[in-house]
């Protein structure tokens, strides 16, 4: 895989994953080693200190998929996922990869079955720390 760009993630984000990835089974989330891996490589900074183009919890993001094609989730904790359409859990691949991202990056992520996607995020419509929120 290409050298990942660097991700930040706010410590109430990590708290709140590696919470949620120490009650799973591996053998029920197959990225967990990955996913586990990015946080355990994240600069890791207070909510009031992440930088407004930074993908956080719970952030309305616009990216691009090797493809082309282009969607607008927010992402979200599992237990958020409600069937919308316009969110994307932080367990999913695209999720995971995203997480941490400044706009305008690109990282190449595993593919569940095998092989690398490619993921650009464009940008973060909404970020609640941007908006004063926290302690979400």
């Amino acid at each position: 895989m290409d050298k990942r760009p660097g991700i930040i993630l706010t410590s109430l984000d990590l708290d709140r994953l590696e919470a949620i990835l120490d009650a799973l089974p591996a053998e029920t989330f197959p990225g967990k080693t990955e996913l586990r891996a990015e946080l355990d490589r994240a600069e890791v900074v207070e909510p009031e200190d992440v930088p407004p183009d930074v993908v956080t919890m719970n952030s309305k993001v616009r990216f691009v998929l090797e493809s082309g094609e282009e969607f607008c989730l927010t992402l979200v904790y599992p237990q958020d996922i409600d069937g919308s359409a316009d969110r994307i859990s932080i367990l999913a691949p695209v999720g995971s990869a995203l997480l941490g991202l400044s706009a305008g990056e690109q990282i190449e992520w595993p593919r569940p079955g095998g092989g690398v996607m490619k993921v650009r995020l464009v940008e973060v419509i909404y970020q609640p720390e941007r908006a004063g929120e926290f302690r979400r």
